[in-house]
């Protein structure tokens, strides 16, 4: 019998699939071969996902819980957690307990299994800052291995899981480096996150303060999936060559981009702006008025809405500027 994913998505859309399957323990996931070797979809926190149609296939999703030390130093500690884990549960266990590395990436939506496949970010962080290893079942051998954060070959939004490694493994568990005080030294090469600390509080900042003023500032700009469906940013900042950027900074001397080594990030949510998207709403779909990057879900759209609206965006903005949008969530 069908089971619905509505609730097991942040962008709410009413969807199912043919059966559905809870991970609470590594342990389970050997008696599971048989399902695991014919087609399937491992879901972590949904949040980084657009379902558009009834999915005929298993979903398994992974549950499994546990923050554990391993070992620590006077300057660090390494800390072993379930992927299961609520990525923000980790982060405010790590800040109330005063250690650091992770506070930036506050109030991410979605699980801790699926943040190094991602390489979530925020705030001039990504958890490549702070990831050690990650424990995973290998589908191809049948057995669970440790995998090094070099051979997780970490890119922006991007993984070994996303490229060579799809669909081989199920991370079950995330091992991270954070800091201890007085070694910790928090990133704020994001402006925004520096002016409103130096507004509330007094320097050096700490921790908790580096971590609600995020969370003050994405409550503020984002949309909360709880209220409006979204899955955050549905599009990833777009990566040009400093050639391609020079041409076009000649037509748009204001374009708002960032220096990565020898090429140029360019804001998604900048060019979006321009089109016009922001703010956009037909019947349930639309851009957010307030962060262009997030499509939203305002009661009743459909993936496939979703997905139209989120193409015909791609199309506006490779007229205009010759550039191409790449999608940071994951559409079924």
């Amino acid at each position: 019998m069908p089971v619905s994913l509505k609730n097991l998505t942040t962008f709410g859309i009413e969807a199912t699939c043919a059966e559905l399957y809870e991970v609470h323990s590594p342990e389970q996931i050997p008696s599971y071969h048989g399902i695991l070797s014919e087609p399937h979809l491992i879901l972590g926190g949904g949040s980084n996902i657009l379902i558009t149609k009834n999915l005929e296939i298993p979903v398994i999703a992974i549950r499994n819980q546990g923050i554990h030390i391993e070992q620590e130093n006077q300057s660090n500690i390494w800390v072993k957690v379930g992927a299961g884990v609520v990525w923000d549960e980790l982060v405010h266990w790590a800040v109330s307990n005063g250690f650091g590395g992770v506070e930036n990436l506050s109030l991410i939506p979605g699980r801790v299994g699926a943040a190094p496949v991602q390489n979530i970010g925020a705030y001039g962080v990504e958890i490549a800052n702070a990831l050690k290893s990650v424990t995973a079942w290998d589908k191809f051998t049948q057995r669970f291995c440790q995998i090094s954060v070099q051979d997780c070959q970490l890119g922006y939004r991007d993984s070994y899981f996303k490229q060579k490694g799809k669909d081989r493994f199920i991370i079950t568990e995330v091992t991270l480096c954070l800091q201890k005080p007085p070694t910790y030294k928090p990133i704020l090469s994001y402006g925004t996150v520096l002016e409103e600390l130096r507004k509330n509080y007094l320097e050096p900042f700490t921790i908790q303060q580096v971590r609600d003023t995020i969370v003050e500032i994405r409550r503020t700009k984002l949309p909360d999936p709880k209220v409006t469906g979204n899955a955050g940013s549905f599009f990833k900042n777009p990566i040009i060559s400093y050639e391609q950027f020079v041409e076009l900074q000649k037509d748009f001397p204001a374009i708002v981009h960032y220096r990565v080594h020898n090429e140029i990030k360019l804001a998604a949510g900048w060019l979006i702006e321009q089109i016009g998207w922001k703010g956009y709403r037909q019947g349930d779909v639309g851009c957010h008025p307030k962060q262009a990057l997030v499509l939203v879900n305002y009661g009743k759209a459909t993936g496939t809405e979703v997905w139209e609206l989120a193409q015909k965006i791609q199309q506006s903005i490779f007229q205009k500027f010759n550039v191409k949008l790449e999608p940071e969530v994951n559409v079924y």
